[in-house]
């Protein structure tokens, strides 16, 4: 008797706390509080009036259009490295969407959990042409300069470690200070994922043909937001509104085809994903249309991919691993039934 009273106190205490969860907090506030970088090229920057822009902004979007219908009920709250975990867990933020690795400890241990990979990347390391430098060992003694509140300091120490080699590391807070020190002379290299360095070159330095990225890549940086321990239905949430972008491009749905799809489909999976049969929409609390407005409003994740940092976009990244399982690429979405 005793274990059934307990039992049914925690359920009725999980059930209290799923109620006054961040999906009610949201639709009070009548919108999604997004935490993005304060200003990264590709993921996360306003453009010339003001409206942010980016793979990781694209994340924020697809889980306002999920909730209100609406793609634009985001607010966005700049962070550094060393604020952003602090905002998502004080409750400023709702999503942490600001290029951050997927890592142990970091999903284990600061009551945070990673959604899941929107961006597969890798730590290199940005020089001057004119430097003459073909690879890391021949930095060796010189200066690097990189983000604090990053992993790039531990893999760089356990790179110096497994080479038996020493670098000068320089800690700095913000992307701007990093390019700031690195046009100075006051850094021989800048580190960062490789992303964060086609879009400094790309756009943050005045000559980008003056500057060339190593071919070294000494660490895995699955990057991709994050969201608050114990609040299943939020992570449900989020994480959903990301997979319906990728299953979505693996259907070959886009925001231009996805109105045909949805009334001219016999494919059982296209009508799961976009309402037509199913409940999986109510199963999370959201509306059925969710998956659909997403597409509708944000397009397929191969369609975010290439306005913000690929072909179409001034970085001009290859798919490479990102691109879907189906053409030699690493994302997948779990399947919809």
């Amino acid at each position: 008797m005793l274990k059934r009273l307990l039992l049914l106190a925690l359920l009725l205490s999980w059930a209290g706390l799923a109620q006054a969860g961040t999906l009610e907090n949201v639709r009070q506030k009548g919108y999604v509080s997004c935490g993005v970088n304060v200003g990264l090229g590709g993921f996360s920057m306003p453009d010339s009036q003001g409206v942010w822009r980016g793979l990781d902004v694209d994340a924020c979007r697809a889980v306002a259009a999920a909730v209100f219908g609406d793609s634009t009920k985001v607010r966005y709250v700049p962070t550094t490295g060393a604020t952003r975990f602090p905002a998502l867990q004080s409750g400023e933020i709702d999503i942490l969407s600001r290029n951050t690795t997927f890592t142990f400890l970091r999903d284990a241990t600061i009551g945070l959990h990673m959604v899941m990979v929107n961006f597969y990347d890798g730590q290199g390391f940005l020089v001057r042409k004119d430097a003459k430098v073909g690879s890391l060992p021949d930095l060796t003694g010189g200066t690097i300069c990189m983000l604090q509140g990053s992993t790039h300091e531990m893999n760089m120490a356990d790179w110096m470690k497994q080479h038996n080699t020493k670098f000068n590391i320089v800690l700095l807070d913000t992307t701007d200070v990093l390019i700031k020190a690195l046009l100075s002379g006051r850094c021989d290299a800048a580190s960062s994922d490789s992303s964060n360095l086609a879009s400094i070159r790309g756009a943050g330095v005045p000559n980008p043909d003056d500057y060339v990225i190593l071919p070294d890549r000494i660490s895995k940086e699955p990057l991709g937001p994050m969201v608050r321990r114990a609040d299943d239905q939020w992570m449900d949430i989020v994480r959903w509104s990301m997979m319906a972008m990728v299953e979505a491009e693996e259907l070959g749905i886009t925001s231009a085809t996805v109105d045909k799809a949805l009334a001219e489909s016999t494919n059982p999976t296209v009508q799961r994903l976009l309402g037509k049969t199913g409940e999986f929409g109510k199963l999370m609390g959201i509306d059925n249309a969710w998956a659909f407005n997403i597409i509708k409003q944000v397009g397929n994740y191969g369609e975010s991919y290439e306005r913000n940092v690929g072909m179409a976009s001034p970085l001009k990244l290859e798919r490479g691993e990102n691109a879907l399982w189906t053409k030699g690429g690493m994302m997948y979405a779990i399947p919809f039934r």
